[in-house]
């Protein structure tokens, strides 16, 4: 058995090494430590179900002969490896890293280099196997080559690392998910615009909702204004606020957007205007126009019916396929595997909802007696669900604050549907036909 690992506090380029290598070594475990960034951890709760991963505790470290660590060289770095740095014989170990520091593993083999970032040395092989990576996998090793190299600007930035950011963005890299969970700088221009706005702030009544937008003019080039926009919206407690960014030497103009609320859809307000954006973040570039006219056009597109905007019911999947509590683990399996989704719902005999069973809930299993089972001993409870109603927003943050992948949709205590995490993410990531 092989397993592939990183250090703790995982970064964005420990965890798509992670998921690289497991792209280079098909058969290798994947093992993620508790502690992970907060970043890497919000993007989990998203796509937890396309890069799956397991810990340390799950593993039989008797029957580990390999393990590929990317992203360090030291064992006091390593979360629960003490028991394999204690075997030392009959066990194999594979080094990919960047960083120049003083290297204990003592590796067999080891691809150990000065560059931007790990995943750059990763996608280097990638491309050489002639490997293809999905979108997703493209993107999510894009967004590591961006954060460890500051976007390329980093002195230790080098050639490859750009000549890899522009293999990954041949192999359909989205650039629009990365402002998403990279955290972006904020400088000394950031925080003057930020002060200039919040010295002439208003705030706005709109359909009883708090909304403010600020005109400021720019000069040169200005960086992160989405982050002042972000912080402006914070500081004011509002529920929307808006930047008006004029440059001084031309007729160009910024509209960006926040909002937190589902009753304010920034993406499909932006969209009116030409740009775009997901519902609580959006921009569009606008030319020969004044801020005023500009204003008024925001006042009338958000003074609009924005309950009117996409709902679950418009997303979900269904007809919905459902196991009773006591089908089998054994007959689950099967069910997950013919049916290629990763869980279903569980009823009742009087077909009430009762729980959910996913692919991790096999993770439970200690024997395989355990299979003939019934669901009910393993299925999560209780379940939770969603009224078709609700927006996709309000989905979302219910997914990411139960880590769960689907939400049965319940109407008159019926489910006519189920919001997974991908159809959340056609809803996000702008892929809905028009």
């Amino acid at each position: 058995m092989q397993i592939i690992t990183t250090h703790r506090n995982t970064d964005f380029d420990a965890f798509a090494s992670v998921i690289a290598g497991t792209v280079l070594y098909p058969d290798a475990v994947p093992i993620l430590p508790k502690s992970l960034n907060p970043n890497v951890r919000a993007f989990l709760s998203i796509h937890k179900d396309l890069f799956e991963t397991r810990s340390a505790d799950e593993i039989d470290f008797n029957a580990v002969t390999r393990m590929i660590v990317v992203d360090t060289g030291n064992w006091s770095r390593l979360e629960r490896m003490d028991d394999l740095r204690r075997k030392k014989t009959d066990l194999e170990i594979f080094l990919w890293d960047h960083h120049q520091n003083q290297c204990d593993l003592d590796p067999a083999w080891a691809c150990h280099e000065k560059i931007g970032a790990t995943i750059t040395l990763m996608v280097r092989e990638i491309k050489k196997r002639d490997i293809v990576l999905t979108p997703m996998q493209a993107t999510l090793f894009l967004i590591a080559l961006y954060e460890d190299t500051g976007n390329l600007t980093f002195s230790s930035t080098t050639p490859e690392d750009a000549y890899a950011a522009a293999y990954l963005l041949e192999s359909r890299a989205d650039l629009n998910i990365l402002s998403t969970f990279l955290t972006p700088a904020y400088g000394e221009k950031q925080k003057n615009i930020l002060f200039e706005m919040l010295q002439s702030a208003k705030r706005t009544k709109i359909n009883n909702l708090s909304v403010s937008i600020n005109t400021v003019t720019i000069k040169g080039h200005v960086g992160n204004l989405s982050l002042v926009v972000n912080m402006y919206r914070d500081i004011l407690n509002v529920d929307a606020a808006f930047g008006i960014f004029m440059h001084d030497d031309n007729d160009r103009c910024i509209v960006i957007g926040r909002s937190n609320v589902d009753a304010i859809n920034v993406g499909a307000i932006v969209r009116s205007m030409g740009g775009g954006g997901h519902p609580g973040a959006g921009s569009a570039m606008l030319k020969a126009v004044k801020p005023k006219a500009v204003k008024e056009w925001l006042l009338e597109l958000l003074s609009g019916n924005q309950q009117g905007s996409v709902q679950i019911g418009d997303l979900m999947s269904y007809p919905v396929f459902t196991v009773t509590a006591d089908t089998t683990m054994e007959e689950v399996g099967q069910i997950l595997k013919e049916r290629g989704c990763t869980g279903l719902p569980v009823v009742g005999e009087d077909e009430k909802l009762v729980g959910i069973i996913s692919r991790r809930d096999f993770k439970k299993l200690r024997k395989n007696g355990q299979l003939q089972s019934p669901v009910k001993a393993f299925m999560s409870t209780p379940p939770v669900t969603i009224d078709p109603r609700k927006s996709p927003m309000e989905a979302a943050r219910l997914m990411v604050k139960h880590d769960i992948g689907r939400l049965p949709v319940v109407k008159d205590g019926r489910i006519i549907g189920i919001m997974s995490r991908s159809d959340a993410m056609t809803y996000f990531y702008d892929l809905l036909p028009d």
